[in-house]
């Protein structure tokens, strides 16, 4: 737990070059959840412990009063008592746990390297440029399978490598058949220019060519670059549909897909659209998942979509062993803000990722910190693509603190360095809670998640 001082926790604890030629392709609405109603306010409260016997019900109880805001009962912006219907109530003390720390750890002993596996000579340059020699164990397990053309369903702990897991077996087959057609739907425009780039940063002067088709950015440039034939197509359900609706998309040209944070897709509402796009794809296809968790909704999607998979799971928990999870309890007597104020002027707090639950408060959230002297920025639903871009390439680069959020950061971002992640409102879902604080302790590294609890 944290002291009422804000002090330490107690205890231990490119597109590439060349000339292509045309080739013109035969997606509705970009889909968006409602976000809660509300937004940011201060609310009073400081910080202390609490055990496993602590309520998770807003009751009083160990944490003292009744959350005010925090736990909603219902589908969003119901009222307060409870998480939403989806899901049971989370259980306060699920957000404390120690980072393991011993002076001797199991190191991972994988079955290949990069150079073993069966793949084109040039590729493995590419890799081993990029810094890969040793997969991680979900790359160890999941990438002889792709590359035999099995479904495969991947569950492995955010942040140990599942994007290249499903690349880099993909983009061989694109060297071996350059007239292979590859479609990666994932939930945000985030994670899909963050997988466009690391394609690139894997496939340069390979002649093998890509769209990021999201929304937010404007369509008639994803329909010009449409024109010509890409490898891959990277984005988000609703203009993936939007697309194909226009005439620029023909999914019936595609047949392997990869569906990247399915179980997010389904929470923003795309699970409509995800039906729409896969079931204009061909029938024998080659389909993947893969995820840091599996609802029992994705367990249905599965039996629709994948044919006879081979089902991989790596996790070593819901959480990473390197990520040091506590609470920060804000008493009655307590402003929230000034408690996160005291949190952030800690000397540690170098780089610090907090999620709110509306954008409104979001960007409220954020005001306040550049206010009291912060290096801030947010990205939420309402900012157009360009403004999200600066705010996280921002973050990345180290220009800013801090840089507050809504769940549209949660999922597959790899931000380096990332010191600490703050809740400053509730997560929603334990899953919510699992992807939030994964974008620190990455790679192995150590990192600090913080709960408020008010």
């Amino acid at each position: 737990m944290y002291n009422k001082t804000g002090g330490a926790p107690r205890g231990a604890g490119a597109r590439g070059f060349g000339q292509r030629s045309p080739s013109p392709r035969a997606g509705g609405f970009t889909s968006q959840r409602a976000p809660a109603s509300g937004g940011f306010a201060p609310r009073s409260g400081g910080f202390s412990g609490g055990s496993s016997e602590n309520r998770s019900d807003g009751s009083r109880g160990a944490y003292g009063r009744p959350q005010s805001g925090g736990f909603r009962g219902g589908s969003r912006g119901g009222g307060r008592g409870g998480f939403r219907s989806k899901g049971p109530r989370i259980d306060i003390s699920r957000f404390i746990n120690k980072a393991v720390v011993t002076e001797v750890q199991e190191v991972f002993k994988p079955e290949h390297l990069f150079a073993d596996f069966n793949i084109e000579e040039k590729l493995k340059a590419n890799v081993l440029k990029k810094g890969y020699t040793t997969p991680t164990p979900i790359q160890d397990k999941a990438i002889p399978y792709v590359l035999k053309g099995q479904d495969v369903v991947g569950i492995a702990n955010t942040g140990t490598g599942k994007t290249a897991a499903f690349l880099i077996p993909l983009i061989n087959k694109v060297i071996m058949d350059p007239k292979q057609n590859c479609l990666i739907m994932v939930p945000t425009r985030e994670l899909a220019i963050q997988i466009d780039q690391e394609l690139k940063e894997l496939t340069p002067g390979m002649k093998i060519y890509s769209v990021c088709a999201v929304g937010g950015a404007p369509i008639s440039m994803q329909m010009r670059d449409l024109r010509y034939h890409n490898n891959f197509i990277i984005g988000t359900p609703g203009r993936l549909k939007d697309l194909e609706r226009r005439r620029s998309i023909n999914f019936g040209e595609f047949a392997t897909v990869v569906l990247d944070e399915a179980d997010r897709m389904l929470d923003m509402g795309f699970i409509a659209d995800m039906k729409y796009v896969m079931g204009l794809m061909p029938a024998e296809r080659h389909t993947l998942f893969f995820s840091a968790t599996m609802s029992r909704d994705i367990e249905v999607l599965i039996k629709d979509f994948l044919k006879n998979p081979i089902s991989i799971s790596v996790k070593t928990g819901d959480t990473s062993k390197s990520v040091d999870q506590d609470v920060v309890r804000v008493e009655r007597d307590q402003n929230k803000l000034e408690v996160l104020h005291d949190l952030l002027n800690g000397k540690d707090f170098s780089k610090v990722l907090i999620f709110g639950r509306t954008k409104h408060g979001v960007e409220k959230l954020m005001d306040t910190l550049i206010q009291k002297g912060f290096k801030a920025e947010s990205i939420h639903g309402d900012k157009n693509h360009g403004r999200r871009q600066r705010a996280l390439k921002a973050f990345k680069d180290s220009s800013v603190q801090i840089l507050v959020a809504t769940d549209v950061a949660a999922r597959g971002l790899d931000i380096p360095n990332v010191t600490h992640v703050i809740n400053f409102d509730l997560p929603e879902t334990y899953e919510d809670y699992v992807h939030r604080i994964g974008r620190t302790g990455r790679g192995g590294a150590k990192g600090k998640a913080l709960t408020f609890i008010d």
